[in-house]
């Protein structure tokens, strides 16, 4: 008890001695209000619907656009700290759900700021939902109308695409974080969503989340193709450095140079270009 009243003094210091004025009430009050995101999804469409100027900083999943890349960071998850983001002094604060702590959030609510909390989409209707609830936000909500729209071409092109290419090639994901390190995806993944969208068969079935990555699984699932993050596939030392995994020249995604890297944002945030990198990855797993 006495821990949380020092730390909720700290706060109401550093609150106390921004330069801003006291942040209140909802997002109308504010002209140009300065905005803090904890999400990559949400930064993205924040962006997308001409908001990028006034956000001042953002989390470390927040990569897209580039340029957020160079704002300071609040940290990521369980890092996050509540002084951190009263230190910048922000009008409105948007997060994922579940992405600050308890702690944190209490002691954002208790310095009378604005926060608001929305669902990482899970599918492309629940993009579009976000986008929609964010544009109402900001009251531009054709904005939001426009992005939708945007949404659902892409997916139709990729529908089209798919329509004219039946073919259902096998992939599994993995999360890589060193050679020590390695999980596959399984069911209720965004590595299912989005395999799903691009017309892909998992190879990996029977198991939700993500399990580590053993030699005996990787033989097993054999899949035709491999997918990993950029930064997934670097920390392994590129596709050459792969060969210290064992089981992995036993695949035939190895043996025939079948692995695709792609940026972890674009591929597993669901964001507005999520039917364009859908439609990539399907046509990357059919040469096409």
């Amino acid at each position: 008890m006495k821990g949380l009243l020092l730390t909720c003094l700290t706060t109401m210091i550093l609150l106390a001695c921004s330069t801003g004025e006291k942040k209140t009430g909802d997002s109308s009050e504010v002209a140009n209000p300065s905005i803090v995101t904890a999400g990559g999804t949400l930064t993205e469409i924040v962006y997308t619907l001409g908001f990028g100027d006034r956000i001042i900083a953002t989390d470390r999943t927040s990569t897209y656009p580039e340029k957020m890349q160079s704002l300071p960071s609040i940290g990521y998850r369980n890092q996050i700290k509540a002084e951190g983001i009263l230190s910048l002094a922000p009008d409105i604060i948007l997060s994922e759900e579940d992405y600050l702590s308890d702690d944190v959030v209490d002691q954002l609510k208790l310095m009378d700021l604005e926060v608001h909390f929305f669902k990482k989409p899970e599918n492309p209707t629940e993009t579009k939902t976000l986008v929609s609830e964010l544009a109402a936000l900001f009251e531009v909500p054709e904005r939001g109308i426009e992005i939708n729209e945007g949404i659902d071409k892409d997916l139709q092109i990729l529908a089209d695409y798919l329509a004219d290419n039946e073919e259902r090639p096998s992939a599994a994901f993995v999360m890589a974080r060193g050679p020590e390190t390695l999980f596959v995806a399984g069911e209720k993944t965004f590595a299912e969503t989005i395999f799903n969208l691009a017309g892909i068969r998992s190879s990996t079935q029977g198991f939700e989340d993500f399990v580590p990555l053993t030699p005996e699984s990787l033989v097993t699932m054999s899949p035709e193709y491999l997918v990993l993050f950029d930064s997934g596939l670097e920390s392994l030392g590129g596709i050459e450095g792969m060969a210290r995994i064992q089981g992995i020249k036993e695949t035939k995604a190895y043996q025939e140079s079948q692995v695709l890297s792609f940026d972890g944002h674009y591929l597993s945030g669901l964001g507005p270009r999520v039917g364009q990198v859908a439609l990539e990855l399907a046509k990357a797993v059919r040469n096409k």
